[in-house]
Parts: C-alpha cells; structure tokens; sequence
C-alpha cells in the first residue's frame, strides 16, 4: 500500500507541477500538498487519471491552527477501488478565504463540506446547498475553531414545528441544557469529583470513576487474590 502510494504522489507531482507544493509521508500515508486555487483541478486529475483512478470519496475535513497563516488545513481522503491504493490531498487557506466545491468532482462531498462550514466556517464556491448541517442556523461561532470559547452560551430560540417531519418535543429543563447555562459550582457542591476530567485534574479531583473508592477496592481484591 504504501509503494502504491508512493507512486502515486510522485505522479500527481510530476503530472500537475506548479499545482503541487510538495509531497511527504508519515508512517507510510502519503500526503500531496497542493495550491488552493488548484484544489478542484487536482481532485479532477485524481478522479480520471488512469494510474490514479480515486473513485471512492472517503472524506473531507479541516484542521485548525490559529497561530499559523494560513490558518486552516483542508484534507481530503481518497481511496482507488479498482487499483487498491490511497491517498490524502491538502491544502491550506487562510480564514475567510474560500475553495471551490468538489461536490461536482464526487457527490459525497456535498455533506463533508457542509460539515466543515458548520464546525470551522470555512466556505466552499460554487456548492448548491451550503448551509448548517449539524448545528442550527442561529448558532454563533464554529465549534471546532481552537478559539472557540468553552464556556460561550448560544441565543436560546423558539422550537419550531416543521411540517411533514417526525420531532421530538422540545427539551425538558434537565435535557440538552448549553454547559454555560448551567450552574456546575451549585450542582457539584460537597462532591469530590468534577464536571470533566480536565477540570478535576487541576483541582485535585477525582477525575472518573477508577479513582473512585469502589475501583480502589477492587483493585486491592484482586492483589489479595494473587
């Protein structure tokens, strides 16, 4: 797989020239870095080329480093079911700039895409239906950000019915509650354990239920037992 691979990269490289950036691997998975403005060209080079022949969308996503411009890492994952090989082609793109859709090169896109504008708020040219996917229209921000606030609380909205749909009703007060809008100090008060094991961590805390009496225990048991 990864001579495959390796083939592979080099011909994209040798192929598409200026389009490319560079080529590398990590533990045998190959990397072809490519200019934003060549995403499509070189995803439709992938798709048609006889010794490449990706037929199979595997996925699309991004990957955030805020302190680095251009800020954004898009990675598309794609696998040959005919030749048996893979590949991952990137690129990267500063916040607020855009790439063109690959919903028109395989249609299994068109839901990665969503999902990456939705999370990172990364926007894709020429995509037919570029709107949330997981996450409803009035929420702030883009949850996979780095900067995303932990404790940030969305506009509280109306529940909507929709005609010709099966919907739950909406949330009691105990169910689907933001983490900002609930009062963890007062919930938590006289118990030794905290709301996340990162929070724990730096109280002092027990983090989940292995540091716990009862694992105590059983551990002690099972040493008595050998």
């Amino acid at each position: 797989m990864s001579a495959a691979a390796k083939k592979v990269a080099k011909r994209i490289q040798k192929e598409l020239g200026d389009a490319v950036v560079e080529i590398r691997d990590f533990r045998g998975d190959w990397d072809v870095q490519v200019a934003p403005g060549k995403w499509s060209a070189v995803a439709e080079f992938c798709r048609d080329d006889e010794k490449c022949r990706f037929d199979q969308f595997v996925d699309l996503t991004a990957i955030d480093f805020p302190e680095r411009e251009p800020r954004f890492d898009v990675v598309l994952s794609l696998r040959s079911m005919e030749l048996k090989h893979r590949i991952r082609v990137r690129t990267q793109i500063a916040d607020g700039d855009t790439l063109a859709t690959l919903s028109t090169v395989w249609p299994g896109a068109n839901w990665a895409e969503r999902e990456v504008y939705d999370m990172f708020g990364i926007r894709f040219d020429g995509h037919r239906d570029l709107r949330r996917i997981l996450l409803y229209e009035e929420f702030e921000g883009f949850p996979l950000r780095k900067d995303y606030p932990i404790d940030k609380a969305q506009p509280l909205v109306e529940y909507r019915d929709v005609d010709d749909t099966l919907k739950l009703p909406p949330f009691g007060i105990e169910e689907g509650q933001p983490f900002a809008r609930i009062n963890w100090e007062e919930r938590m008060a006289g118990r030794d354990e905290q709301v996340s094991p990162a929070i724990a961590l730096q109280t002092g805390q027990k983090r989940t239920l292995s540091d716990g009496d009862e694992a105590g225990a059983v551990s002690s048991a099972a040493a008595d037992a050998e």
